[in-house]
């Protein structure tokens, strides 16, 4: 079995599981589009008000498609023993988990994709001005939030508990890029926030600066590497 047969397999998967389909792909979706749909119609200035919400919302997807999903997917498939059946063959470790990192990623770009395309759409939502730029991000934002999401199996218990223990990620992300309505926070909690992952996907896309949230992207991916490289387990843990 190669590095791309695993790449199918985690994709098969994910969309065989209908549990995980509402989950991952119709609620953030919905949130992505209904969202700005909503601002477009209720606010005075519709058009700059669903824009900013949608840009709000990438960090929404990128919590719930990249990192919930593939934390929820791999802590079940850990349980079930279905990493280790695949550590048995001739697949190596690597392998392994990058085709599932490869699978979500891709997963994500294209429901941020199908999002982008959908807000133009139905909610007057502009394209990026700068394609490039917003393309380039929402990849590096997918593969370091899936990548972190991996990593962070290492503290989920068991599979039963996954989505809960996945929910504080997603509920931060939410309320510091404001995708959760204008929440009052405490001025120095911002500079602290703005270095999440998601942030830096957010804060690139509404504010065109790139340096910076390339750094706090490389600096998690780092994080995240070391992470898997150290803590990652492949069997449940016995009591």
């Amino acid at each position: 079995m190669s590095l791309t047969a695993t790449y199918r397999l985690g994709t098969r998967l994910f969309w065989r599981d209908k549990a995980m389909l509402v989950g991952s792909v119709i609620t953030p979706v919905g949130l992505a589009i209904g969202m700005p749909l909503l601002m477009r119609h209720v606010q005075a200035g519709g058009a700059d008000a669903a824009t900013s919400v949608f840009q709000s919302s990438l960090a929404l997807l990128l919590s719930i498609t990249a990192f919930m999903n593939i934390a929820v997917a791999l802590t079940s498939r850990r349980d079930q023993l279905v990493l280790k059946r695949l550590r048995a063959g001739r697949l190596t470790d690597r392998q392994i988990l990058l085709g599932q990192i490869a699978s979500t990623a891709t997963q994500t770009v294209a429901m941020i994709v199908l999002c982008v395309v959908a807000v133009r759409l139905v909610a007057g939502v502009p394209l990026p001005a700068n394609l490039p730029a917003f393309a380039a991000f929402v990849v590096a934002g997918s593969a370091v939030l899936s990548l972190l999401g991996a990593a962070y199996t290492a503290v989920i218990p068991r599979a039963e508990l996954a989505a809960a223990f996945t929910m504080p990620v997603f509920l931060v992300a939410g309320v510091s890029a404001g995708a959760m309505g204008p929440i009052p926070l405490p001025s120095w909690l911002l500079p602290v926030l703005d270095l999440l992952p998601t942030m830096a996907v957010v804060n690139a896309v509404k504010t065109g600066d790139l340096a910076v949230p390339a750094l706090v992207l490389a600096g998690w991916a780092a994080t995240g590497l070391v992470a898997l490289r150290l803590w990652f387990r492949w069997e449940p843990r016995r009591s």
